[in-house]
């Protein structure tokens, strides 16, 4: 009997492609990538509550200035929200992550008998945290990554920014029609299961960095892309550049 066609497994072609970009944007952007900081993780989460639709330099003011006033979670807790929201004035929307916080806070302490802590999640599997994590009022899969990366825990959970996704979805990692919540999975699928926290850290920071730096959302750089031969979208758009210069 004639042995049947092999389909090529998708999977796990995305799979190596994800990883030969990682190799080229590590070489570009100087992997191992410092972390940026290393808090604990309740305190990772109210800085990415804050850092949503707001620049790095005011959500951090707004956390320090959030400390300053009210130096335990407790008291952040239980503050008059608008003493909150004054604190956090910095960032956008502070009339709706102030109690959108206090919300967070005050579920954390219920379901940890009072404990306003999150250092228990260490001891558990990634995806089992971050489904804690999301159980949480207006906590996503961003956000969920980044407290279990960012913080002192320094878990291999992988955040997606609008950068990445957007890097992501020109190589063909994932489709155009998948949002950047969904995309979480499928990128964090794509990289090997014993990466530690430092390569998915540098995974990334490295497709950040591209899309803030290379990558832009009008008019990319694709000239000087290190993964052009791997990117479909540039390859088009640098054939219908030199399309449409006239001959001489």
């Amino acid at each position: 009997m004639p042995s049947l066609p092999l389909f090529p497994d998708v999977s796990s072609e995305l799979n190596a492609k994800a990883l030969r970009v990682h190799e080229r944007l590590c070489a570009v952007y100087g992997c191992p990538i410092p972390f940026f900081r290393g808090q604990d993780p309740l305190s990772e989460l109210v800085s990415a509550l804050l850092s949503h639709r707001t620049r790095n330099a005011s959500s951090g003011a707004a956390f320090r200035q959030l400390r300053a006033r009210l130096p335990t979670w407790e008291a952040v807790r239980d503050a008059p929200c608008v003493e909150v929201q004054e604190a956090i004035s910095a960032v956008t929307w502070p009339e709706q992550k102030a109690p959108r916080i206090q919300q967070v806070l005050r579920r954390i302490s219920e379901l940890r008998s009072g404990d306003l802590s999150l250092d228990f999640l260490g001891a558990l599997p990634v995806r089992q945290a971050r489904d804690w994590l999301e159980h949480l009022p207006g906590v996503g899969p961003k956000t969920s990554a980044a407290t279990l990366l960012f913080s002192q825990l320094r878990m291999p959970a992988l955040p997606v920014d609008s950068h990445h996704h957007r890097v992501a979805v020109r190589l063909g990692l994932v489709p155009e029609s998948l949002p950047v919540g969904p995309a979480h999975q499928v990128l964090e699928a794509q990289l090997p299961p014993d990466w530690d926290a430092q390569r998915v850290y540098d995974n990334h920071e490295a497709l950040m960095l591209h899309g803030q730096r290379c990558c832009f959302f009008r008019e990319p750089a694709c000239e000087r892309c290190a993964v052009l031969d791997l990117c479909p979208t540039g390859r088009l758009r640098l054939s219908r550049v030199r399309d449409s210069q006239p001959m001489r």
